[in-house]
């Protein structure tokens, strides 16, 4: 295998000027660091290559420097197709300028189209993104205007209206793994989350292109077959990485934990801060059903209810998963989001999807930017910011039961909680819930047809989306619904009956409970 062996910026020099390129990684997951580090320096010395089409699912990067962020260059990179844009402003910000040609298209739907550029299918078939910013009607998933390329298409298949996402060849796969045996094979023993690194080694190989895969060591002994996740057939070459730039995610160097390795002990002693994101999250908490389903808890503000759960000694009793591939145990949040501890099983990003995609989750809760008079929500890009989709539409398209999960209002908002009643110390500068979403997220009429559950929860307020229209339900004791509810609203929600939230929601220590909270009603 020793011609396989190459330094970094030998590896590197295999990619070629206009070459499509696909990165592994999930947001701070996975990233091989030091091929990109690579790559950033051959580009600064030699400006080349250029030209760079660049595909990925999760958008690899720390939110400043690393990952995707180093190759944030106009030269160097001409078009991006990705599911979330978050932890890479140096890219999206390229692309809100109208320097390259962006696309964000959903990340399922990127996880799926690997392995159909695999099989050399003419692509991927699906309702995920009917009537959202995916939609051809609306935006074809086309970031600025620079982008005119159609990627997205609507299609009919019997009678029923499909999204079609046409296969293309893939030039280079960077990927990363934590083991090479002596003739290639590659494992990740050490890696937090499989993701779709075997089925983008797959669909390069198939297209004739070059797979570059980046590890921790090289081991003496043949690895156990069944330990290799990509066989050596498909590896092109490969690259021992320096240890900065192979940490297991971006918040850890490494823990046993989240490789599933080891299991961890759970302590329900600590408590997490009584401020708005966990009031949220024990109001959330209460929507959890009450038997063992199949649970989506997303970025930001939903992570609080895995801390919730384990705080109220619940975890157990929860499956919780993430698009990226865990299953059970307790997901990890910030730069390590997407991973997780004691977890039951941890399979690849594309087989998650097609479990997501076809009903399987029981209840998503999930972020929201902005949501609208229609039960419209946005999370992809707003106030001037594109954070893409991720998996948010996947997610919510499919989840028989929604909640969203945020604050009434952003920026600067601040709350103190006195006698078990909630008080607005600063109300937040933007109001999130508006006429109409900058950008559609999730299409509450298809939601509606569809006839799943919407419920909006936020600190002060929980909404019911039904027969069109949002209906306040619940508000905090201690507001005011006309001046701290009503009056930050864009539009009249409809109230008619409502009730006042339990008052264990904000008390100290665990609330005690789960379900079968008895609430007083007001007319």
């Amino acid at each position: 295998m020793s011609n396989k062996i190459l330094t970094a910026l030998e590896a590197i020099d295999l990619i070629q000027s206009g070459d499509t390129v696909t990165v592994a990684g999930f947001v701070g997951t996975g990233v091989p660091d030091e091929l990109l580090d690579a790559l950033q320096k051959k580009f600064s010395k030699t400006q080349t290559p250029q030209n760079l089409c660049l595909l990925f699912t999760a958008g690899p990067g720390d939110g400043h420097e690393k990952g995707l962020n180093r190759l944030a260059d106009k030269k160097l990179v001409r078009r991006t197709i990705g599911g979330h844009y978050g932890l890479i402003p140096r890219i999206s910000q390229l692309a809100l300028d109208n320097e390259i040609e962006a696309y964000n298209i959903p990340q399922g739907i990127i996880s799926h189209l690997y392995r159909d550029i695999s099989a050399k299918k003419p692509g991927v078939i699906t309702k995920i993104g009917l009537g959202t910013f995916a939609d051809p009607r609306i935006e074809g998933g086309k970031v600025n205007e620079k982008s005119t390329k159609d990627l997205i298409k609507l299609i009919d298949i019997e009678g029923e209206e499909y999204l079609f996402v046409p296969s293309f060849p893939i030039n280079v796969a960077i990927l990363r793994g934590s083991v090479a045996d002596p003739v290639g094979n590659i494992s990740m023993r050490k890696e937090a989350l499989r993701l779709d690194n075997l089925s983008q080694a797959m669909a390069t190989k198939n297209s004739n292109g070059k797979v570059i895969v980046q590890v921790e060591r090289i081991c003496e002994e043949m690895l156990p077959s069944r330990e290799v996740e990509i066989p050596s057939s498909l590896v092109d070459c490969i690259v021992v990485a320096s240890e900065e730039n192979h940490y297991q995610t971006y918040a850890t160097v490494y823990s046993p934990y989240l490789d599933g390795s080891q299991r961890k002990e759970v302590s329900h002693d600590k408590s997490v801060k009584l401020d708005y994101k966990k009031i949220i999250a024990r109001r959330a908490f209460l929507e959890l059903p009450e038997t063992k389903e199949t649970i989506n808890l997303g970025i930001g503000t939903p992570e609080v209810i895995a801390d919730v759960a384990q705080e109220e000694g619940r975890i157990s009793e929860l499956i919780l998963t993430t698009e990226a591939g865990v299953c059970g145990g307790q997901p990890a949040g910030g730069l390590s989001f997407g991973a997780g501890v004691n977890t039951d099983a941890i399979i690849c990003q594309n087989q998650q999807f097609d479990f997501y995609d076809g009903g399987g989750i029981h209840t998503a809760f999930l972020g929201m930017a902005q949501a609208d008079q229609k039960g419209d929500v946005n999370v992809s890009r707003f106030s001037g910011r594109l954070a893409g989709a991720g998996g948010f539409v996947n997610i919510s398209s499919s989840a028989r039961n929604l909640v969203f999960c945020g604050a009434f209002s952003t920026g600067d908002l601040n709350i103190a909680v006195h006698e078990e009643k909630l008080q607005i110390v600063n109300d937040g500068k933007v109001n999130k819930f508006v006429k109409q979403v900058e950008q559609i997220t999730f299409c509450g009429a298809l939601a509606e047809a569809a006839n799943h559950s919407v419920k909006f929860v936020t600190e002060r307020a929980v909404f019911v989306f039904k027969e069109g229209r949002l209906h306040l339900t619940e508000i905090a004791p201690g507001i005011n619904i006309g001046d701290e509810i009503l009056a930050k609203m864009e539009f009249q929600p409809v109230v008619e009956e409502f009730s006042i939230m339990s008052n264990r929601i904000f008390c100290d220590g665990p609330m005690g409970l789960y379900k079968n909270i008895n609430l007083q009603t007001y007319p």
